[in-house]
């Protein structure tokens, strides 16, 4: 079962994109036309800069004033993805004249590494040009010091400049989110430190579990200890699941395999909570299990997705049912809400990706052309209510629907890549040989 697990097969990654589509169903095109609106609003209003906030129609970066290029590099591979070639070139040019991480910012590890780092070796892998591993390397290079510490578990900041740290209290999405670029780039440049220094990361940490095989919400990277023992599957631990299992299936590690193996049986039978119509996954203790919390939402998202790509289609399903309820009670989802009353803690929406992704692995994987439906439906949102002239806006609220002014570039990067691919043809991406980051940056064993 390992072997099958991990096996990658040697055909292209992207088919070329379709133009023409069933009458029946334009689905593709209207998600192309989408990108092509937000990408429009960057260009014009925050071209040079890492975000666009569309309803003052202003940039904004992320670090005083010094761009990073966020929403060019995140979106680069949506617009090959999709055909929109002259909006890559433009990307590309942009990004290749402009970009420096010679810069005195102090950089969040997690963020840079999975919207930029793996934005470039996607960008890479798909046009071969060597200046994007130039710069993917040079970053990498930056990134380095953040690991220098007494566990190996990386600091949250790093100064691209100096290698200065910063922030030792981290979480389990901040360490364990970093194999798949790392153990990219060091395929692509025989470098094998980046992946011994990526690996020691994510290991530290699994040593550190509970006896239940849990993890907390935060961790002292100096100290190992754990300053946070909530356990959940929600923001800052999401992704140290979902890289266990994709790094192993990119690199054939059978560590990694091991590791989610005996992590994803804890966390289905701790987590997980049937009491209230459907299957939801909450909060808990990680050394006693005792629940302690009922919130979900869209972050948590993710999970249904890697659970059908594990093979576990049946929990996963179930679980999309819980997704899709958060979407048509509301309208559009929420950020968080406690499920035992279905209930807003957070009502904002963040043009968040989660459940398009979820939606887009579990029709692939099975077929089922109501996860198609649940897509169009989520697409059909986001149009109607975050929509704007100059793009689309994040909501302060899904009661009211009043809009916030903030379009975050993942929103190109993953929710637009994940609604075009739920309905382009299946060939459009080849999933036996791509293994997506969390940014939803396609990565191929390509060495």
């Amino acid at each position: 079962m390992m072997s099958a697990l991990l096996a990658l097969a040697s055909a292209p990654a992207f088919a070329e994109p379709r133009n023409h589509v069933a009458p029946d169903d334009h689905m593709p095109e209207r998600v192309r036309e989408a990108v092509r609106h937000a990408w429009q609003g960057y260009k014009q209003h925050a071209w040079g800069h890492d975000d666009l906030n569309p309803l003052s129609r202003t940039p904004h970066d992320w670090y005083a004033g010094q761009s990073l290029l966020m929403t060019p590099v995140d979106s680069y591979d949506t617009l090959v993805l999709l055909g929109l070639t002259a909006e890559a070139a433009e990307a590309k040019q942009l990004i290749l004249d402009r970009l420096s991480f010679d810069r005195d910012v102090s950089a969040q590890v997690f963020e840079v590494t999975i919207r930029l780092l793996g934005g470039l070796l996607s960008a890479y892998q798909l046009d071969q040009d060597p200046r994007w591993l130039t710069l993917a390397t040079d970053l990498g290079t930056r990134l380095l010091p953040a690991f220098n510490s007494p566990t190996g578990m990386p600091y949250r900041f790093v100064n691209l400049r100096t290698g200065a740290v910063k922030d030792s209290v981290s979480n389990p999405a901040e360490i364990g989110t970093l194999l798949l670029e790392f153990g990219t780039l060091a395929k692509l440049t025989q470098r094998p430190e980046f992946y011994d220094t990526a690996k020691r990361a994510v290991t530290e940490l699994y040593k550190r579990r509970s006896p239940l095989g849990l993890v907390g919400s935060a961790i002292n990277v100096r100290s190992g200890a754990w300053v946070d023992s909530t356990s959940h599957v929600g923001a800052g631990i999401d992704s140290y699941y979902e890289y266990l299992f994709k790094s192993a299936r990119l690199f054939q590690d059978l560590d990694l395999g091991l590791m989610w193996r005996e992590s994803t049986g804890p966390m289905n039978r701790h987590l997980a909570d049937e009491r209230f119509e459907g299957l939801w996954y909450g909060q808990v203790n990680m050394f006693t299990g005792e629940r302690v919390g009922t919130q979900f939402g869209a972050l948590e998202a993710f999970l249904p997705a890697v659970l059908a790509l594990s093979g576990d289609t049946k929990r996963a399903g179930r679980l999309m049912d819980s997704v899709a309820r958060m979407w048509t009670t509301f309208g559009i989802e929420p950020e968080v809400l406690d499920y035992s009353d279905m209930r807003m803690d957070y009502p904002g929406y963040e043009l968040r990706p989660e459940s398009m992704e979820s939606a887009y692995y579990l029709y692939r994987l099975t077929g089922d052309k109501r996860y198609q439906q649940m897509g169009r439906e989520m697409f059909e949102a986001i149009e109607k209510w975050t929509k704007y002239e100059t793009g689309y806006a994040a909501l302060k609220s899904v009661r009211t629907k009043e809009k916030r002014d903030r379009m975050h570039s993942f929103l190109i990067a993953e929710t637009f890549k994940y609604a075009y691919l739920l309905f382009a043809p299946s060939e459009t991406i080849n999933l036996t040989n791509v293994v997506f980051n969390t940014e939803a940056h396609p990565l191929r064993k390509t060495w």
